[in-house]
């Protein structure tokens, strides 16, 4: 099979892992992991997976800054936040304002890098903006969060394309180590936060008798779900066309809508399905002008 039948499977396994993630965080939720404890849980495993590549690429370490490094370190908070969102909010909400992400790119892009606003990417804003209103506008006149979980949500967009931008800058690294830092920082923030909410009475810890019950089956997920749909999400982009991969991606958004609207009695009426086609939209409209342009000129 050629790389980039490969890259295809690995995309849509992607976009369909993280659409059902939400449902064994939950679950996790359920069984005592309560807020960011169960993110502790999902981000830490991984770390103990990663340790022998953390010896392996330990002069990238010691020879970089902090800063150099910093690209897999915001990712993970993004990622932590993006978790969190789902236990305190709709998992229709959730993508929605992550899925707003584009925005955030192109202003950050433009700020920090000097990439002009095209066109294209104005549409893109426009649509973005659009989704927002008719989801989020109906009480307030104003796409304005409503509650924990859509505030993490939309902050977890801002933080992944600022996290995104970082690693562009940043590409000497590798992906490898981005991986590493990416999962090490997204396990600390989500402990640092629980720490501090339990030590407030806001939370309660998990036993260690939940600790164990619970990992004979987020263990599983862990090396079927969790790292391999980072990975893909790596591996994915690097071997296809941009709107082939924005195309696969956004199966998390209609996987996450749908499953959440089946198995956790989520309402999913018409104004969220024509915000999420209007996020959707937004997401694939760079891409599909790329596109164009290559076969244009082919």
């Amino acid at each position: 099979m050629s790389v980039e039948r490969w890259a295809v499977f690995a995309g849509l396994y992607a976009g369909i892992a993280f659409g059902v993630f939400w449902i064994p965080l939950r679950a996790l939720e359920d069984s005592g992991f309560v807020g960011p404890w169960s993110m502790v849980l999902f981000a830490g495993l991984p770390v103990l997976f990663c340790i022998p590549f953390v010896w392996k690429y330990r002069a990238v370490y010691a020879e970089n800054s902090l800063w150099a490094l910093s690209g897999g370190i915001v990712g993970g908070i993004a990622f932590a936040l993006y978790a969190t969102a789902f236990l305190y909010t709709d998992v229709v909400r959730v993508v929605v304002l992550f899925y707003a992400m584009p925005a955030w790119g192109f202003l950050l892009a433009w700020i920090f890098l000097k990439d002009p606003i095209t066109p294209a990417r104005m549409g893109t804003l426009g649509l973005c903006f659009a989704g927002l209103y008719v989801v989020f506008g109906q009480h307030t006149g104003l796409p304005i969060p409503q509650n924990l979980g859509d505030w993490c949500a939309l902050i977890s967009g801002f933080v992944w394309a600022a996290a995104a931008l970082l690693i562009l800058m940043q590409q000497k690294i590798g992906y490898v180590v981005h991986g590493i830092n990416f999962f090490a920082s997204s396990a600390i923030a989500c402990l640092i936060v629980s720490l501090l909410v339990t030590a407030q009475g806001m939370l309660t810890a998990p036993t260690m008798d939940q600790l164990w019950d619970a990992l004979s089956w987020v263990l599983p997920i862990t090396f079927v779900l969790t790292i391999p749909a980072c990975l893909a999400a790596v591996f994915a982009p690097g071997h296809l066309n941009p709107g082939v991969a924005g195309l696969l991606f956004t199966t998390e958004v209609v996987v996450g809508a749908i499953t959440a609207a089946i198995w956790a009695d989520e309402v999913l009426g018409a104004r969220e399905i024509i915000g999420l086609i209007l996020i959707i939209s937004a997401g694939l409209v760079e891409p599909a002008m790329m596109f164009l342009k290559r076969e244009t000129r082919a």
